[in-house]
């Protein structure tokens, strides 16, 4: 079975990205295009994982082949922040999360307790500001699983995780990290033998993981960026339309 594991839509809030952040959001994406579209290139499993959000959740549930994540803003021990994906958790669990989020020792502690499985997110990526040292540290020892292929992130940032992760014995996971419609599934994570939605999670989180590789780079970065700018500027203009009529 496979699923694309870093998934956006229009509920990932404010863009985060300088410059780009003064006037869009993002994405645009409506969870239900992502799952329609998903289900199309052949993903046998949907999740979405906006930043700090279950929102989607809300349209998405009703889906048998759905479950819910999402990617957490975490400030790590360092100070520094890092982007943290949270699989198949309840609305509960993110409400906790979210209290947590800011303490990384409290939130670690509450990860293992729910046994919800988690993970470091675009680990060589400046996304999310400078990393320190002292980060990869504690990816080595908190983190049970690694996204080692994100199709957004350079060939050889992907590289890197996957052969850190390999030696340091991580389960591994892969995702498109799309934020518009046409990067959907450039990136996911199989499970092979899985038959059903609890069959790809328990393989999920024993790491019988077979990641399916697609690199990206500056060009998919910037063509990404242009099209959501592009989609801000659509809705300004709609918006002025509809206010003169």
């Amino acid at each position: 079975m496979r699923c694309d594991l870093h998934v956006h839509t229009r509920f990932s809030g404010p863009c985060t990205i300088p410059v780009a952040r003064r006037f869009c959001r993002e994405s645009y994406n409506q969870p239900l295009d992502v799952y329609h579209r998903l289900k199309k290139l052949g993903m046998h499993l949907v999740t979405v994982t906006d930043h700090d959000s279950l929102d989607a959740a809300a349209e998405l549930s009703r889906f048998p082949d759905f479950f819910a994540s999402e990617e957490v803003t975490v400030t790590l021990p360092s100070g520094t922040e890092a982007h943290v994906a949270v699989y198949d958790l309840t609305e509960r669990q993110h409400i906790e999360i979210q209290a947590r989020r800011t303490d990384f020792p409290r939130l670690a502690a509450y990860l293992r307790e729910q046994q919800l499985l988690f993970g470091i997110n675009h680990l060589f990526s400046s996304l999310t500001g400078r990393r320190a040292a002292a980060d990869y540290q504690c990816f080595a020892r908190h983190f049970p699983a690694w996204e080692v292929c994100n199709s957004a992130m350079l060939r050889r940032a992907n590289n890197q995780a996957a052969r850190y992760a390999d030696a340091l014995g991580k389960i591994t996971t892969a995702g498109s990290d799309s934020h518009v419609m046409r990067t959907l599934a450039s990136a996911f994570t199989e499970v092979p033998g899985a038959r059903t939605k609890r069959e790809y999670l328990d393989g999920l989180r024993a790491g019988r993981t077979r990641i399916q590789r697609a690199h990206g780079g500056w060009h998919r970065v910037t063509t990404d960026v242009a099209a959501i700018s592009l989609r801000s500027e659509e809705r300004r203009v709609g918006k002025e339309c509809r206010s003169r009529w």
